[in-house]
């Protein structure tokens, strides 16, 4: 598989998000999905200290075991806690203490791209990068990373690194798919003025692009709409609004002999900046779709045609439920 660069790193353009590692997989399930990615050539693995209170990073590491060459595991520190961004988990002490978790979780010496999971409000960004810092020169942690901060805050701790001679974000992993492109606007740019692989979570908009969803019809049983997982009046305002842009994506994927799936795939992978598309998978057989998905390789007109149709329908969708 193709493989790009994230700092001194080299990884896979599709990736493996965790969060079902351990949490809605078990053990022996994970597994075989994570060994699967192996097969595949996917080494980009990316999990979080939040998913399944550390879980995921212990599922992860035994599925890894006798695996670990080659691989680029990726956690991230300071989540959310009761639907908020934590506060006081990106000091220097909070940093010191969540990277000695995650490295125990994972069994392993070195992370190898250790991630800010959202920025800190009680916490100055610069003690941040500090303590990350120390990180780097202990060689606890090889390259670090940032995630939801948007283009603005990206270019302060860029500015604040170049004039600390600090070890700067080699990455940003935001929210970006054909239906919420949003991040083209804003994270897109400031990565490609600060040399940083992008890495877009959500690329099938949490299942949505996956074509799963039919007007008319209830949502698969085990499906996120279908489990209950999204309240069901959300869950309902969500696929209406989303039948009118997947419909025309659909119809320009299946025009080029393709799905709507692979076509979201494709067209993340497509975009300069990215470095890795991080798909999360409950089996196997879905790890075989994106990297398949993957060897679709778009042209850059395509990539611009497929992201206008998605902006147009999503805007006719829009104004007729008030949005």
């Amino acid at each position: 598989m193709e493989q790009r660069a994230i700092g001194s790193l080299r990884v896979s353009v599709v990736g493996l998000g965790c969060n079902q590692i351990g949490t809605t997989c078990d053990a022996r399930a994970s597994k075989a999905i994570v060994h699967r990615a192996l097969d595949l050539g996917i080494n980009c693995f990316d999990t979080a200290e939040e998913y399944g209170d550390g879980r995921s990073e212990e599922v992860l590491a035994e599925a890894l075991q006798g695996r670990r060459q080659g691989v680029v595991i990726a956690t991230k520190f300071a989540g959310w806690v009761d639907g908020a961004p934590s506060s006081g988990r990106a000091t220097a002490a909070g940093v010191v203490e969540a990277v000695e978790g995650s490295l125990r979780r994972l069994k392993t010496d070195v992370i190898d791209l250790y991630q800010l999971h959202f920025p800190d409000p009680a916490t100055p960004i610069e003690e941040t990068l500090r303590a990350l810092d120390r990180l780097t020169a202990s060689g606890k942690v090889r390259e670090i990373g940032c995630c939801n901060l948007s283009g603005a805050e990206i270019d302060e701790a860029a500015r604040i690194c170049a004039e600390a001679g600090l070890r700067p974000f080699v990455s940003a992993q935001n929210r970006l798919n054909l239906l919420r492109q949003e991040a083209l606007d804003d994270v897109a740019p400031a990565c490609e003025r600060h040399r940083m692989g992008l890495l877009p979570y959500f690329p099938l908009a949490a299942g949505v692009l996956t074509g799963k969803y039919r007007r008319g019809e209830p949502p698969p049983a085990d499906s996120r709409m279908g489990r209950g997982d999204v309240a069901a009046e959300r869950a309902q305002k969500i696929l209406t609004r989303a039948f009118g842009p997947v419909e025309a994506l659909e119809a320009f994927a299946r025009a080029r002999g393709h799905t709507v799936a692979e076509l979201a795939v494709a067209w993340l992978a497509a975009q300069p900046t990215v470095a890795s598309v991080i798909a999360g998978a409950t089996r196997p057989q879905q790890v075989e779709a994106n990297v398949r998905a993957a060897a679709w390789r778009l042209t850059a007109e395509e990539a611009a045609q497929a992201a206008k149709v998605a902006r147009a329908d999503a805007k006719v969708a829009g104004a007729a439920q008030g949005g």
